[in-house]
């Protein structure tokens, strides 16, 4: 009889402590709702914790999914309001044991809505978490973190667009590539983004979504200096030498003095065969920079090409107009073996021309270089 009066009141004691625990969390919302500072709230919530371990250590309270229902909601929120980062770290570790288990034992969805709360809780914590690690460049940590939170909020641009950053950091391409996709999806404008993603499409040999990419990326930013040097280039690898040119002369129209657009202007006139065209264009280039050396070295190609049609012709002066072309091509090397005086292209034409004209020591002063490359 003293056995049976003793289990019983202990069952009582045990159920008054998750009564006190249920109080607890609804004064928490309504602090929560009247705006209540931190520290009353943690009061509440240290107050509802304090039944709670009392119901665990109970045979009976501790296979309820209430009780870990309610330990959860409590410590992901503390995770969210305790300024000291250990405490809050300690409340965030528990709160994601407490909610495993309280699902583990909630076959019925009783405490789904507590469940739920103390999940976003989790999310809103790790997705602080995540922020944090990435801008301390941990990269890893953060995608992790992020990429838990952005699968649960997909329509959110800027979780899955800093996911893919992560990812990228991490040479997790594939995933990179998901997210960057994800953002894309959901409207993101930023055409870094659609940047990202067709240099991937590149590497993965994809070069018709490459260039589909970078078109939709146009599209929404009409004339951006990054993308249109991207989709020209792009054009040019794959031998798309009209739309290329189409594309160019329209974005000169708004960049007049952008430099890169004149060359590649020029470089695609002298692949038609155009020479004169793109000495004008290389011209152009060097009047914006006149240490542009790329510009520089095509130029003195073009110079070569037109003293070699020189000499087909059958011009009076032709001897003479070859040699002011083949000294406008030198003075061209010149200046880009000056810019870049280890590349050995350049060094290698400066030493056919020289032959030509018969200067021995500076054809041996070069090969000597040469060698030292």
């Amino acid at each position: 009889m003293i056995v049976l009066i003793f289990v019983s009141f202990n069952a009582v004691a045990q159920k008054s402590q998750i009564l006190i625990a249920r109080n607890a969390v609804g004064k928490l919302q309504a602090s929560i709702a009247n705006k209540e500072n931190e520290k009353k709230q943690l009061a509440i919530i240290n107050e509802g914790l304090k039944a709670i371990e009392s119901a665990e250590k109970d045979n009976k309270t501790k296979k309820w999914a209430e009780t870990w229902s309610i330990k959860s909601y409590l410590m992901s929120f503390a995770s969210l309001i305790d300024t000291d980062p250990n405490n809050a770290n300690k409340y965030y570790d528990n709160a994601i044991d407490a909610v495993a288990k309280a699902k583990s034992l909630d076959r019925y969805d009783d405490n789904s809505g507590l469940i739920k709360a103390s999940n976003h809780n989790i999310l809103i914590k790790k997705q602080e978490k995540g922020n944090e690690a990435f801008f301390n460049n941990d990269f890893k940590e953060a995608f992790a973190d992020l990429k838990d939170v952005g699968d649960n909020f997909p329509a959110d641009t800027t979780l899955a667009l800093n996911t893919a950053i992560c990812a990228l950091n991490i040479q997790a391409y594939d995933e990179a590539l998901t997210y960057f996709k994800r953002a894309k999806e959901n409207g993101i404008k930023n055409p870094s983004v659609f940047q990202k993603m067709a240099q991937m499409y590149v590497v993965k040999s994809e070069t018709e979504t490459a260039i589909k990419t970078l078109e939709e990326g146009l599209a929404l930013n009409p004339f951006n200096r990054f993308l249109t040097n991207d989709y020209i280039n792009l054009l040019l690898d794959t031998e798309n030498y009209s739309k290329a040119q189409g594309l160019i002369e329209s974005n000169l129209k708004v960049e007049k003095g952008n430099k890169l657009l004149y060359f590649l202007y020029g470089y695609l006139q002298q692949i038609g065969g155009n020479n004169a065209t793109a000495i004008l264009a290389y011209d152009k280039a060097l009047s914006t920079d006149q240490n542009y050396f790329d510009a520089l070295y095509q130029l003195s190609l073009a110079y070569i090409n037109t003293a070699n049609e020189t000499l087909r012709k059958s011009d009076a002066d032709k001897t003479e107009k070859y040699k002011g072309l083949i000294n406008r091509a030198q003075f061209a090397l010149q200046r880009a073996n000056e810019i870049n005086p280890n590349d050995r292209k350049t060094v290698q034409l400066l030493i056919d021309i020289y032959n030509k004209k018969g200067a021995t020591n500076r054809v041996q002063e070069l090969n000597r270089r040469l060698q030292e490359l």
